[in-house]
């Protein structure tokens, strides 16, 4: 029998991570708590969740001080204050990392405003990745248009990103298409892809906060119905070219030299609507080798009463597939919707 909802989730091939980090929850056991308790097998992070641990308490206070005695760059300050707390769950998960390669992982993101500048972005990756030299360490990189050009080339350096931000399955595609273009460069420079790791982080409630928004404009009883659906249909559809992609001989051949698939990552999966069920986005996107990275409410509402029904995500995919359809022929701009 399972230790918890959560392990038993875990049992069915889905990792949980969790997407907040603090010096706080590192001192006093928290995180070492969770990977017990909650199966917990990998941290994400990002700059505002760091805001918010370091403008909370003094626990940053000592090392806030002896950084301001010889450094008065804003971006660095902060970036060596989250890079200790970074450093440290990596070595907390390091043993995780050692039995599974495929989890044991902390993100770190690199700095949003360079979302736009392709080149920023990729030198700001390969400045964390030697800054932070640890094989479970994930760079974010935000799917922006101009961040699939550094996410690829990240990946033909060898290096493991996190590729955060997304929202749409046109996007989706043209990520996973960076992924395997990255690693066709990297087997073709001589390079290792088997120590590659990379995850492509579907942005999930957000999609439903959008487009029940825009729903309720129309205010049809067709309309109205639709309310909460699209974001579980999105990700089911994302989850279905996530296994056309990672199979057929271009695939076959990645994998003979190593190569691993970067999994579907569900994130923003706390759910911002009352009146739904607050552990929705878990409960309909269970699946193999796919991620769900949960806040702590998301968590304790699991481990409350979530239930554990079997692959979800791949469920009923036609059914999502007419979603779509029935979300245009009511007026509401999916593309528009799930725009970055």
């Amino acid at each position: 029998m399972a230790e918890s909802r959560l392990h038993d989730l875990s049992a069915r091939g889905q990792s949980v991570w969790i997407d907040y980090l603090s010096r706080d929850m590192l001192a006093s056991g928290g995180l070492r708590r969770m990977m017990d308790d909650d199966a917990v097998v990998g941290v994400t992070s990002n700059p505002t969740i760091f805001q918010k641990a370091i403008s909370h308490g003094d626990a940053y206070d000592a090392q806030l001080r002896e950084l301001l005695a010889h450094e008065t760059d804003a971006k660095e300050i902060f970036l060596a204050l989250a890079v200790r707390d970074i450093e440290a769950a990596l070595d907390l998960l390091a043993p995780v990392h050692e039995r599974a390669p495929e989890d044991g992982y902390v993100s770190l993101e690199v700095d949003p405003t360079l979302a736009y500048d392709a080149e920023a972005t990729f030198d700001e990756a390969l400045r964390l990745h030697t800054w932070i030299d640890r094989p479970n360490l994930l760079v974010k990189i935000p799917a922006t248009k101009p961040g699939l050009g550094a996410i690829e080339d990240c990946i033909a350096r060898g290096r493991s990103i996190n590729v955060t931000l997304i929202f749409s399955l046109e996007r989706y595609r043209e990520v996973v298409e960076a992924y395997l273009r990255g690693l066709e460069r990297l087997v073709a420079s001589g390079g290792d892809p088997a120590k590659v790791r990379s995850v492509a982080s579907f942005f999930v409630s957000r999609v439903d906060t959008e487009a029940d928004m825009r729903l309720e404009a129309v205010g049809t009883e067709a309309a109205l119905a639709l309310r909460g659906k699209l974001a579980v249909a999105n990700a089911k559809l994302a989850y279905e070219h996530y296994r056309e992609a990672f199979s057929g001989p271009r695939w076959e051949f990645l994998a003979g030299k190593g190569a691993l698939t970067q999994r579907c990552l569900w994130a923003s999966t706390s759910t911002k609507n009352p009146a739904y069920s607050d552990v929705l986005y878990v409960e309909e996107l269970i699946g193999p080798h796919t991620v769900n990275t949960m806040p702590e409410e998301t968590v304790r509402a699991f481990q409350d009463h979530g239930e554990v029904r079997g692959d979800t995500v791949a469920e009923d995919v036609a059914g999502a597939h007419a979603l779509l359809a029935d979300i245009a022929a009511v007026g509401v701009d999916y593309d528009d919707v799930t725009l970055t």
